[in-house]
């Protein structure tokens, strides 16, 4: 018997002065492009774990915990490889850059009254330093360090927005993989796909933009958001 995918909420609509609203994002792939990071780490742990497999077979779990993704990949001695690549993340940090129109975006909607969160399957020491460097001030930030399952578990995602006290009906989630979309599906969220990212969607076909700043017109009319806010 084949079960249908859980099909995505749509967008909300614009949020009224009297209801929040929340924002929530993946990291990798939405608001930094870490893709240079995790290939220096990868190709570390091949050196020192004698791990063969090449980058391309672990940027495709992109989304999963890092121990799940080591599971699926089959490789031995998971926590040891996991030390060398968190260390190696952490060390090579600085090669992580931010998409074009990331910081504007995020601004702009929380100067628009929108609860902005992440949700991301990286854990806590790695992304706390690339995530200081938006200079944004997200509500919550749900890693696997937290309660819960993770993606493409609903949990994260509902957690964050316990956290922002929205409901999951006044909230979207940007991601760029599979898991995100189901993990959004699951939580009863409307998932915007987006498109600079490292991933494809799958069906049924979410919403998808271009850039973040395709994003702002998508979600709020442009002319109710102040661009370029101080917040």
């Amino acid at each position: 018997m084949t079960v249908p995918a859980p099909e995505s909420p749509s967008a909300p609509p614009t949020p009224s002065d009297n209801t929040s609203h929340a924002l929530l994002l993946d990291l990798d792939g939405v608001l930094l492009d870490t893709r240079p990071v995790m290939r220096t780490a990868w190709r570390r742990v091949q050196e020192l774990h004698g791990v063969t497999l090449p980058f391309h077979a672990y940027e495709r779990h992109l989304g999963r915990e890092f121990g799940d993704i080591m599971q699926r990949l089959g490789v031995a001695d998971a926590e040891t490889v996991r030390r060398t690549y968190e260390a190696e993340s952490v060390g090579h940090a600085h090669l992580a850059q931010e998409f074009t129109g990331i910081v504007e975006m995020l601004h702009a909607f929380v100067a628009a009254g929108w609860r902005l969160g992440v949700v991301t399957s990286k854990h806590v020491d790695r992304a706390a330093p690339l995530l200081a460097r938006l200079g944004c001030p997200f509500a919550t930030v749900r890693t696997p360090a937290g309660a819960g399952r993770t993606k493409p578990a609903p949990d994260p995602l509902l957690l964050a927005l316990i956290d922002l006290e929205v409901d999951p009906a006044a909230a979207v989630y940007v991601g760029d993989m599979a898991v995100d979309q189901e993990s959004a599906a699951r939580a009863g969220v409307a998932y915007i796909h987006a498109g600079w990212g490292y991933g494809q969607p799958t069906a049924p076909a979410p919403e998808t933009v271009a850039s973040p700043k395709e994003l702002l017109r998508l979600l709020r009319p442009a002319e109710q958001l102040v661009e370029g806010s101080m917040v």
